[in-house]
This record gives C-alpha cells, sequence and structure tokens, in this order.
C-alpha cells in the first residue's frame, strides 16, 4: 500500500455520558449531527478521509460514513489515541488531520491553513487557539502520534489523543498560534456537548439554511469560518453566546 500523506480521522462513538447518542440526534434535513461533520471535513483537502470509532458503533455509523464518502475503521473504544495509531499503520498515513464527532461547524478554510503551516513548518503538532468550541482541528504527524502512544500512559492522555504532545514541547515541535482575527471568537461555542447545546446548534443550522435558501449565503460560505460567524453573532447576541461559564 501507498502511504497517504493527509488524511483526515474523525473519532466518534455512539454513546455519550452528557447527552445520549448525541452524534445520531438530527441536526437539518433528517441528517444526524455525525453526518453533518462529515459534510464539513468533507471541504477539507485530504487523500483519505476515516470515521474511528469502536466496534459498537459501526452498526450505526456504516451507512452514513459510506454515504459521506468515508472509510469506516474501528478500534479501541477509551484509548482514542490507540484508535488513531491503528489506523495510521493500517493505512499508512503521514500526517492527521484530527476532528472529533461533535462539531458540525468546523472551519474548513482554517482547518486547510492550520495545516499548511504546520506543513511549511515542519510542525510534530499544530493547532489556533482563539477559536469558537468546537470549529478547529489539530494537525499532527504520524511519527509524534506513534511516540505518543509509545509513552503517553494516564487515561486522559489516551482518551484525547494529543495532550501528551502539547504538555511536552521539550520533545515535540508545536505550532499553537493565535488563529487570524477573522476566525477569532472564544466566547462562541459550536460544539455539541449538552442538551442546550443540541438545541442552539439546530437553531443556528437552521438559520444557516435560510441565508442559503435566500440567497445571502453560498454552500461554501456556510462551511467558512468568518461567514459563521458572522452568522452567529447576528443570531445570538454576544451576552448570550452559549460560551462556557
Amino acid at each position: 500500500m501507498s502511504a497517504v500523506n493527509l488524511a483526515i480521522v474523525l473519532q466518534a462513538r455512539t454513546d455519550s455520558s452528557r447527552l445520549p447518542g448525541k452524534s445520531l440526534l438530527p441536526l437539518g434535513g433528517g441528517e444526524g449531527v455525525i453526518f453533518h461533520v462529515m459534510k464539513a471535513l468533507n471541504r477539507i483537502p485530504a487523500e483519505l478521509r476515516i470515521l474511528a470509532c469502536p466496534e459498537d458503533s459501526v452498526g450505526a455509523f456504516a451507512p452514513l460514513a459510506a454515504e459521506a464518502g468515508f472509510t469506516l475503521f474501528t478500534g479501541p473504544k477509551d484509548d482514542v489515541l490507540g484508535r488513531y495509531c491503528l489506523a495510521l499503520r493500517k493505512f499508512g498515513i503521514q500526517r492527521v488531520i484530527r476532528a472529533t464527532g461533535d462539531n458540525p461547524f468546523v472551519f474548513a478554510d482554517a482547518a486547510a491553513v492550520i495545516n499548511a503551516e504546520a506543513l511549511a513548518l515542519n510542525a510534530d503538532y499544530a493547532g489556533y487557539s482563539g477559536l469558537p468550541l468546537g470549529a478547529g482541528v489539530e494537525s499532527v504527524s504520524a511519527a509524534a502520534l506513534l511516540r505518543t502512544e509509545a509513552e503517553a500512559s494516564a487515561p486522559y492522555e489516551r482518551e484525547h489523543v494529543c495532550p501528551y504532545l502539547y504538555t511536552h514541547p521539550e520533545l515535540f515541535s508545536l505550532h499553537r498560534p493565535l488563529a487570524p482575527v477573522r476566525w477569532q471568537g472564544a466566547d462562541i461555542r459550536l460544539t455539541i456537548d449538552t442538551q442546550e447545546d443540541y438545541e442552539r446548534a439546530q437553531a443556528f443550522y437552521a438559520a444557516l439554511d435560510r441565508l442559503e435558501n435566500t440567497g445571502k449565503l453560498s454552500g461554501e460560505e456556510r462551511y467558512r469560518g468568518a461567514a459563521i460567524i458572522n452568522a452567529y453573532r447576528a443570531m445570538f447576541p454576544a451576552a448570550d453566546s452559549g460560551a462556557a461559564s
């Protein structure tokens, strides 16, 4: 098998302690949250797209992954770092854009730019700060993830994949800049983790649909950071941004 220079690996599962089954909850057009996440990630250039899930999620995710053009891959449920590294080895992946299944409003343009910066700097890890919560991805080299797999032992490090990298700057080359102004919005919460998040996301997705249907937003603009932020601020006053307390 030839090497894959860049793959998007989306981690997801069907269960959640705070919002059970959130990845399958309908968000727009009768399609579930996870499908909309994959639609957004499809706007990011990559050679391969993988939905990496535990075995107990295969039945629910398999048809959705196929429809979205993602390859389904299974691995450990709680050792998500191990799940990633199994995928790296199987597909010969050299660099990963890491995404999570609760972020249907990912900034596709910001993801492409941070990955390009990582490549230009030969960074082991790259991710913007200052983005809305749920808008960003992480660009990580396979070599760094494989080293992390060998060295990281804490459950938190295994479950969340990248903490070992950015808490060991002496071991890895890190690129963690403040996002450009057009993508900044640390007060905005776009992730779906609670019932309140989900209801807000439903309302916001419907608003984006209305903007697109009336010609005020193009089909591609709705996946770009500045347009998402502008639409969000127009819909939700700053004092009610949904930012975590």
